[in-house]
């Protein structure tokens, strides 16, 4: 395990978006290729990226992460304007977009990669997140939700094929639209 005195993996993201007036968010919902389609299809996001977060090895390959060893989620990292897209309806599609109640497991992907997280960058992300918590788990009932809601730790972009993978093709060359306000399934193919 690496030192965590000094340790640059552990440091806040402290990366600024693309433009000024927009912000950051970072989210965790297993497999970033799907998620960073549908955050892309959003009204008011500007840029994605997907990588790796919050684990405590400094610049981590997916490899490396596949592991198990790193503690590093895969996240999509969500360059966003407030004021056409609030954060609250980035939390909405976070929510919709995988199950928040099975732990280090998105389907058949299991590793602690694949955890459910919110990582804010700021006290506000930090209150609708939980808010948001609070009122998903009500609608779940008796399902416990194992989201975890945390400071955004230094954010490692992960290697370019994942980036806009499915919306490249994918495995099969199958490209999937990013056009916003698309409808059409996703389809995640490894």
């Amino acid at each position: 395990m690496a030192d965590t005195n000094n340790n640059p993996a552990l440091e806040p993201d402290s990366d600024n978006p693309v433009h000024l007036g927009l912000e950051l968010a970072l989210f965790g919902a297993g497999c970033f290729w799907g998620v960073e389609l549908a955050f892309q299809r959003l009204e008011g996001v500007i840029k994605t990226e997907v990588g790796y977060s919050g684990g405590h090895i400094p610049d981590p390959t997916y490899k490396l992460i596949c592991s198990g060893n790193t503690n590093h989620s895969e996240v999509v990292r969500v360059h966003f304007d407030p004021n056409v897209c609030p954060y609250t309806k980035l939390l909405d599609l976070f929510w919709s977009r995988h199950d928040p109640t099975t732990l280090n497991r998105q389907a058949g992907d299991v590793g602690t990669q694949y955890r459910s997280g919110i990582y804010y960058y700021n006290e506000n992300q930090a209150r609708l997140a939980q808010e948001s918590k609070e009122a998903k788990q009500l609608e779940l009932k008796d399902r416990k939700i194992v989201t975890e809601i945390l400071p955004a730790k230094r954010f490692y972009r992960a290697e370019e094929y994942h980036q806009q993978y499915l919306a490249k093709g994918g495995r099969f060359g199958d490209k999937q639209s990013v056009e916003k306000g698309c409808k059409d399934p996703i389809k995640c193919y490894g």
